[in-house]
């Protein structure tokens, strides 16, 4: 219901607008206006300021907005789609609103590494899902941004609990964001999930209110949760991700060559931002070790059997493209 509603309403708008666009415009007008919740210091952010901004700089102007200072956030690809905005970053989560296909990609233990996400993207398995964001949304895919790996974080020790299988977390109140795709990941990895603002973590972690919580470690250290718990298991059990989001109007102004650069632009800023990312997470491993915290890695490939089979009972799985889940998890092995 919700596809039908917004793929009919962003037609509308983009008919509507289409009218008043200029056919041809000039490529040293061209604008590409990006609006993130992002803060300017986010590794997305700075990619694309630092690599993405340059080599488009011959025949376009690159104009971040930062802190959803220009859209609203969740409102990015509504504004692509009706000529208000060129470029945004979305997740596959915002996605899946418009289309239930999507929601694969949001899932537990779909990707298994950033690696394998770039694997997943540029595979033919993709081009479906590309095509129907660029023919019913008027938006185009250029590039998958690595955004880091959750992790279960706990107040237990080690010598309290070790975390081998999902059996393991059964009785343990997990923190999950509050809404019900997230609270089914907390079930599926053997978790009672417990939704909770982001902003009440800390203090519960404190008084025992939870167990744990879940976050990519940049934000265990940032949030120092780690003040507050005893070990974090590397589960990895969402490896996060973000597509750099481009408007099809706007490459279908383009030049060949252009789109060529554009394309590579995006591949290479997503690029710089990902092994960033990676750098930052394998020294946080070192930190939060020095500030006395175990930092072990579970049986995965339990962990993974698991949560896949709890998602493929699910309504969840129902909007999957058949085979679809096999072909992500082959580009893993």
């Amino acid at each position: 219901m919700i596809r039908e509603f917004k793929k009919g309403s962003l037609m509308a708008i983009a008919l509507a607008t289409s009218a008043l666009l200029v056919p041809s415009m000039a490529l040293s007008e061209i604008t590409l206006r990006m609006s993130t919740p992002a803060s300017a210091t986010d590794q997305r952010s700075v990619a694309l300021a630092e690599v993405f901004a340059p080599a488009v700089s011959g025949f376009a102007t690159y104009e971040p907005h930062y802190n959803a200072s220009l859209i609203a956030q969740g409102s990015e690809l509504e504004s692509i789609a009706s000529g208000d905005l060129e470029m945004s970053i979305t997740s596959a989560q915002e996605l899946g609103q418009f289309f239930p296909e999507f929601t694969i990609f949001a899932t537990g233990y779909v990707h298994q590494s950033a690696a394998h996400q770039v694997a997943v993207f540029n595979d033919p398995l993709m081009d479906p899902f590309k095509a129907m964001v660029e023919e019913e949304l008027g938006v185009k895919l250029l590039a998958v941004m690595y955004l880091g790996q959750r992790h279960v974080n706990l107040r237990q020790t080690k010598d309290e609990l070790t975390v081998t299988t999902p059996a393991d977390l059964a009785g343990v109140n997990l923190r999950m964001p509050g809404t019900d795709a997230w609270q089914f990941l907390g079930s599926a990895l053997g978790a009672n999930p417990t939704p909770m603002a982001f902003t009440e973590i800390y203090t519960a972690l404190q008084t025992g209110s939870v167990d744990g919580q879940d976050n990519p470690l940049p934000t265990v250290v940032d949030a120092k949760f780690y003040e507050v718990t005893n070990q974090i298991v590397l589960t990895s059990h969402l490896v996060d991700l973000n597509y750099i989001a481009f408007s099809k109007e706007v490459w279908d102004s383009l030049t060949p060559d252009q789109q060529t650069v554009v394309t590579e632009a995006a591949e290479a800023a997503a690029e710089s931002a990902r092994q960033k990312q990676l750098a930052l997470e394998t020294e946080l491993v070192s930190f939060l070790t020095e500030q006395g915290l175990d930092v072990y890695e579970p049986d995965l490939n339990a962990f993974r059997t698991h949560v896949q089979a709890q998602y493929a009972d699910s309504e969840l799985a129902q909007s999957w493209p058949e085979g679809v889940l096999e072909r992500i998890n082959a580009l893993g092995n």
